[in-house]
């Protein structure tokens, strides 16, 4: 419809241009026919689901939960595609770069058995659209979980609740893109009513790739001290602020952290997890989620959970983060 497509304008990326604080240092990304295109010579490789499968059968689970992938209607994914396509300063490549049914019978390979399908809007008047196709979605693919987003705005209280009472299990915020401040007073009622239905919200707040006024754990935190009932999903371990995400993990039992991208070869370039923080992780081994960034990612799927592996934090903890702890958060064991 015309709307849809007036909403769609402008590129809702997953990352905002770098400044020019980070642009030099991107520009040691390697070229696409440099090292990451050689590594993701033939993707979607035929192999690839195997090698997924047999990484979660080896953990004795019944396959994977990732709670950050990205399902969109076509034409916001176009424009968020071909932002990355035109990234400045380096190169990233989409793998998955699929049509919808593909991409979800190539997770569904994969052995991933529940995912999120997180979408976000980048202006006002776009949220609700945005849930009422998500939530058409959740209602012809099952495996996905019922996603919804917000933004401040007068209506955000009348949608949310729209979207919780239609059986939304999983928010989207991404105050990076979004641009917009997590403790504006159009969403302090929204924090509030998903605090009280408990329902989680991957939250983009962390400053990496490229910071921006409002991230960071400045302001939502002031939010978590305002509402700290409230459950979220910190994406992407919070980078590059990882020892400050962790610490509001530690002062809120909601708080918890999903894995996207980190420990990659990619993230690693742009904002190294320090080793020494390692056994917070594991001390926290209850409350780190799967996340992939699917399939708005430069390398295989596999990679991250090689990522994961090779952190030597035990099998007992990469079952928690790859099915367990999303199963208890997201009540999946209840049904």
């Amino acid at each position: 419809m015309a709307v849809a497509d007036d909403r769609a304008a402008s590129p809702d990326a997953e990352l905002p241009a770098p400044d020019d604080r980070r642009a030099s240092r991107d520009a040691g990304l390697p070229a696409p026919d440099d090292r990451t295109a050689s590594r993701n010579a033939g993707l979607p490789g035929a192999g690839e689901a195997a090698q997924v499968s047999a990484f979660w059968r080896r953990l004795g689970l019944p396959g994977l939960i990732d709670v950050h992938t990205h399902f969109m209607p076509d034409n916001v994914l176009a424009k968020v595609w071909a932002f990355f396509d035109g990234r400045p300063g380096g190169s990233w490549p989409i793998a998955y770069r699929l049509p919808e049914e593909q991409r979800l019978a190539l997770l569904r390979e994969f052995g991933v058995r529940r995912f999120g399908a997180l979408a976000y809007p980048h202006k006002p008047g776009m949220a609700a659209w945005l849930n009422s196709w998500a939530a058409g979605f959740a209602a012809r693919s099952p495996d996905a979980l019922h996603s919804a987003t917000l933004y401040p705005e007068p209506a955000a209280v009348g949608y949310v609740a729209t979207a919780i009472e239609r059986g939304a299990r999983l928010f989207k915020a991404h105050i990076q893109v979004g641009g917009y401040d997590p403790r504006d007073a159009w969403l302090d009622p929204v924090w509030g009513m998903l605090a009280e239905a408990q329902v989680p919200a991957v939250v983009h707040c962390g400053s990496g790739p490229h910071p921006g006024g409002l991230t960071g754990p400045g302001p939502i935190g002031e939010v978590l001290a305002r509402h700290p009932r409230l459950v979220i999903i910190v994406a992407h371990l919070g980078a590059p602020e990882y020892t400050e995400f962790l610490n509001l993990a530690g002062r809120y039992p909601g708080v918890h952290l999903d894995t996207t991208m980190a420990f990659t070869d990619f993230l690693e370039y742009l904002a190294p997890f320090p080793p020494a923080l390692r056994p917070r992780l594991a001390a926290l081994a209850d409350r780190i989620l799967l996340g992939t960034d699917f399939p708005n990612i430069p390398y295989p799927y596999l990679r991250q959970l090689e990522a994961l592996a090779g952190l030597g934090l035990g099998d007992d903890w990469l079952r928690g983060v790859c099915y367990h702890n999303a199963a208890a958060l997201l009540g999946l064991d209840r049904g």
